[in-house]
């Protein structure tokens, strides 16, 4: 039995994310074989050990924990096969990986039904492969320990949350009972119970926009939309206080899933990522389910992905079948989305986002929403200045006037009204818009005059 470790110089991605090296149990009866593999994963970084047997394994990886064990088919005694076997019972999260030759096809067989091993591999392999397929795997265990460690947090989240919910309905009941019995009075009662918990659900919003990219802002700027979309369309005070709550969490189910994954474009997805997408509305609910007052949010969220025709998902509804604050949260959630470039794999402008879910009426997307859509549209421009036009960063030049404050996403000031735009204003803005991952948009004076 020996063991290496890595350089004591770190690496630029140790020193970038430091991280305990992952340790991987290399098996085979040939010394030869494991100075091989040895040579082969000690540039890698890993923490490496060896074994000459299956007992010898498990005698390792009782004494310490291994994130991956690559092991030969034939060895004396137990094969690898066995030694896979024992493992997968008594360490079922250790990655297992099977080093066997082309005669071995019946015993590798074996393996992959009683171990259940991540890959087998033939010999002799090929160092390039072998290399990519172990940072692969242990990649893909550290998502699942990553995914696992977000769902606790949301978990252990939801019960202070269960936990808020019972003191305010404390407070609510005493409080109740000091006014009249008026229904109106209990109808305001439950409403501030409602806006109670707004500053706790921007706290998850925070959360969900935490990983920055396209999402940052993302929710907030649609709970805003839903909430105009409903107050023209007659939505009451309560139920507009449920818009703006589904707005605002519409995408905590989006929470574990990769970042490339959430910044590509919907209709550039391969089927087995889109699969993956469309699970978001149900997890959400199911994550919002248990939070009485966010229950009939969650609901809307679960259907703010139907289609008007019936082709949405998750459930196929179509037309009046869908809820109504549902059919209005998609409106909203469409428009900032195409602005973004998450729908159509191309970034819209305001007009040509309109004129895309005008486009989509009936089929889409609800056609009395999409009126109102439109009437908030044409408010909007009507708003502009006739002489103001809309560029992004790269389309600006110097000496360019600013015709409206440029606000970020988050809400604070970057450049107010009047200012004449120079050379090293262009270069903090682009940077600006590359860290962000999302198109910045700047209204100017067509004729570069005064503003």
């Amino acid at each position: 039995m020996s063991q290496t470790t890595p350089s004591s110089v770190p690496s630029p991605a140790a020193v970038a994310a430091p991280q305990p090296a992952a340790t991987l149990l290399l098996v085979d009866d040939e010394a030869n074989i494991l100075s091989s593999l040895r040579r082969l994963f000690r540039p890698e970084g890993y923490r490496v050990l060896t074994a000459e047997s299956g007992d010898e394994a498990l005698e390792l990886i009782a004494a310490e924990p291994v994130d991956m064990v690559v092991s030969d088919m034939r060895m004396p005694g137990m094969n690898g096969a066995q030694l896979l076997a024992r493992i997968r019972e008594a360490y079922p999260d250790t990655v297992r990986i099977l080093l066997t030759g082309y005669a071995d096809i019946g015993s590798t067989i074996d393996a992959i039904n009683k171990g259940e091993i991540y890959r087998y591999v033939a010999k002799p392999w090929d160092d390039n492969d072998l290399r990519l397929l172990v940072r692969e795997a242990l990649e893909g265990r550290r998502l699942r320990h990553e995914n696992q460690r977000l769902s606790d947090m949301l978990a252990a989240q939801n019960e202070q949350l269960r936990q808020f919910n019972t003191e305010l309905e404390a407070k609510v009941k005493a409080r109740t009972l000091a006014l009249s019995e008026a229904l109106a009075n209990t109808d305001k009662a439950n409403k501030e119970l409602k806006q109670a918990y707004t500053t706790t659900v921007r706290v998850f919003c925070e959360l969900v926009e935490s990983r920055g990219g396209l999402m940052t802002g993302h929710g907030r700027r649609v709970a805003d939309l839903a909430r105009s979309l409903g107050r023209l369309l007659g939505v009451g005070d309560a139920d507009q206080q449920t818009l703006v709550l589904a707005g605002l969490l519409h995408d905590l189910g989006k929470i574990g899933l990769p970042d490339e994954l959430l910044d590509k474009p919907f209709t550039q997805l391969r089927p087995e990522e889109r699969g993956a997408l469309m699970t978001h509305p149900v997890r959400a609910e199911s994550l919002l389910m248990g939070v009485r007052p966010l229950a009939e949010a969650a609901k809307i969220i679960r259907s703010h992905h139907e289609h008007y025709d019936g082709t949405g998902y998750p459930d196929g509804l179509a037309g009046l079948a869908i809820p109504r604050l549902a059919r209005i949260l998609a409106v909203a959630n469409a428009f900032d989305s195409l602005q973004l470039g998450t729908m159509v794999g191309r970034t819209l402008s305001p007009r040509d986002a309109l004129a895309y879910i005008e486009s989509n009426r009936g089929k889409r997307y609800d056609p009395e929403v999409v009126d109102a859509m439109i009437a908030i549209g044409a408010h909007d421009s009507a708003e502009v200045p006739s002489p103001d036009q809309r560029l992004r960063v790269g389309q600006l030049t110097v000496g360019m006037t600013l015709a409206r404050d440029l606000v970020h996403a988050e809400g604070y000031l970057l450049l107010s009204r009047g200012f004449v735009v120079d050379q090293q204003i262009i270069e903090q803005l682009a940077r600006l818009e590359r860290n962000e991952g999302r198109p910045l948009h700047v209204y100017v004076l067509k004729n570069g005059g005064a503003a």
